[in-house]
């Protein structure tokens, strides 16, 4: 089973990418479970938690059904991200649920895209910063990453380019 993560900032077309990547390889995703946990960015540490197990929980589940790979709409590098940006400090629990499954391949999501609110996205002022954030994250950990850019046809057409590469190995 290839799994491929979704990666980066807010509002630059991961969730709608994921499910049209899954539907084009006729296979499973799994989506930002912190949209379904969550109804804004109040929220304590206890919750940041059940999101990390629940994220993990969701790919271990749907990896047992995928069709070769399975789409992630993010991680738990992600969750922790949003942890030390909300809460100011990342539960441990976190960094024990990031070493439970292992990506063949990171999508890190440029932020070329128009920031679009939606209730739960309040970082549109913060999106460089943001964006440094994400990368650094993959460059401390030593993640190679691909690029993701441009047009929604073009982002297709970068990812669709890798993952046809991985399933061909």
């Amino acid at each position: 089973m290839i799994k491929v993560c979704f990666y980066g900032a807010e509002s630059t077309g991961k969730s709608t990418m994921a499910e049209r990547i899954a539907a084009h390889y006729q296979t499973e995703f799994v989506p930002e479970v912190a949209r379904e946990v969550i109804s804004s960015n109040d929220f304590d540490e206890s919750e940041i938690v059940k999101i990390g197990e629940e994220q993990t929980r969701r790919v271990h589940e749907k990896a047992l059904i995928a069709n070769r790979i399975l789409i992630c709409d993010t991680d738990l590098i992600t969750t922790q991200i949003y942890s030390e940006q909300y809460l100011g400090k990342i539960p441990e629990r976190l960094l024990e649920l990031e070493a439970e499954i292992h990506y063949d391949k990171y999508f890190l999501f440029d932020i070329d895209t128009p920031w679009v609110a939606d209730g739960l996205r309040d970082l549109g002022d913060k999106r460089v910063e943001m964006n440094y954030k994400f990368r650094e994250a993959l460059n401390q950990r030593k993640i190679q990453f691909t690029l993701v850019h441009g047009s929604w046809d073009q982002r297709f057409e970068i990812i669709r380019a890798e993952i046809d590469g991985l399933l061909s190995q």
